[in-house]
């Protein structure tokens, strides 16, 4: 069997464009936005890059207005694949914001592959990102807390089609997978490059693309997404609606 990849909306957060998606431009204009996790298969692995986002009344403290759709939860997104989370062999957490790692319970059978960086500083945040980890210190309760994870410190060549590799900027340890299939080298970004307008070059700066507003370090997100965007053939992001055009890569 070839890879495929299976992209699966897991919610939809609403935002201010400016702010998250095109900094600098679209300021105080509210969108809507999905949230992907994907499964990817050989037939004979199981993996999952990322488990999605929450449930409405988390999503909505997090994003007033943001909502989970019944059935949208990534056990039930898996169900409409035939897959139970409890065959779930791996999931590679591209980083660990509340709307990229709600319901990582449900895959007791699997190894969890996140960035020290990214776990580190998720497990005592900076102020300004207690909401983003669902830290305890404002009296949420982190899903990644308590949870045994394989920790990654550079790239790593998970099998023959799929390596997991540094692309940090939004967040400190974020990661994104460059996953091998038959039409090319599909690239899971992860919120390295955000959405479809992050694609588009940014005429404002004369930059080829445009770096989104949500980061702790503009330069190494701007690195993250020319590495990205330089070496994929196509690129799946977090947030964009294009990524829905199909239900399966490639």
């Amino acid at each position: 069997m070839a890879v495929q990849i299976y992209p699966m909306n897991t919610g939809l957060i609403r935002l201010d464009k400016g702010v998250y998606i095109t900094g600098g431009r679209g300021y105080g204009e509210e969108v809507e936005v999905p949230t992907w996790a994907f499964y990817i298969t050989d037939g004979k692995e199981k993996i999952l890059v990322d488990t999605g986002m929450s449930h409405t009344e988390e999503a909505d403290l997090h994003h007033p207005g943001s909502y989970q759709p019944e059935g949208f939860t990534i056990d039930a997104r898996l169900k409409e694949l035939g897959v139970h989370p409890g065959e779930i062999d791996t999931v590679i957490f591209t980083h660990l914001h509340w709307d990229h790692c709600a319901n990582m319970h449900l895959f007791e059978n699997a190894r969890n592959y996140v960035h020290k960086k990214e776990l580190d500083f998720a497990l005592d945040p900076h102020i300004l990102y207690y909401k983003s980890y669902s830290s305890k210190k404002i009296g949420l309760t982190p899903p990644f807390e308590n949870t045994p994870f394989e920790i990654l410190e550079g790239e790593c060549l998970y099998n023959d089609f799929i390596t997991i590799f540094p692309t940090p900027g939004h967040c400190p340890g974020h990661q994104s997978v460059a996953v091998k299939t038959s039409k090319g080298l599909h690239v899971i970004a992860g919120d390295a490059v955000f959405a479809d307008e992050n694609m588009l070059p940014d005429t404002h700066r004369n930059l080829p693309f445009t770096p989104m507003g949500r980061f702790v370090n503009i330069f190494e997100l701007y690195h993250s997404m020319e590495q990205i965007i330089g070496m994929a053939d196509h690129v799946l992001t977090s947030h964009g609606k294009k990524v829905g055009d199909q239900p399966v890569y490639p």
